[in-house]
Parts: C-alpha cells; structure tokens; sequence
C-alpha cells in the first residue's frame, strides 16, 4: 500500500479514496479533489499520511476556524 491516502466523505460515507507514495503526487491529487469534488453539499476530502499513524496532514473544509 502507498503512503499517503485521499478520502472523500459525503455526509460522513465515504464515497472514493486513493493512495500515493509520493506526497507532491498526492497533494496535487488533493487539490484536484477540491476542484472536481469540492462542491458537492456534504463533501470533506482529507490527506492522510499512512505512515505516520494515520495524521491527517489537510482537510477540506478546514475546520479549524
């Protein structure tokens, strides 16, 4: 398995994920999540380093304002 993983959640069920084994790789995946996904009501998509006991390392939305 890849290190990093991609998860998009609508409305707390997981809908897709997706791993990578490089982070650039996996942020660029991410960032095209948000694009592609990121409008749906309900959406949360969340990078994920495997690795590093499952530290969640972005999150959208950010809710941490």
């Amino acid at each position: 398995m890849d290190r990093y993983r991609l998860t998009l959640t609508i409305r707390a069920r997981t809908i897709a994920r997706g791993w990578w084994a490089d982070l650039p790789t996996a942020e660029r995946k991410y960032t095209r999540w948000i694009g592609e996904r990121g409008g749906v009501e309900g959406a949360r998509i969340t990078l994920t380093d495997e690795e590093d006991g499952g530290r969640i390392l972005q999150s959208w939305p950010d809710d941490t304002h």
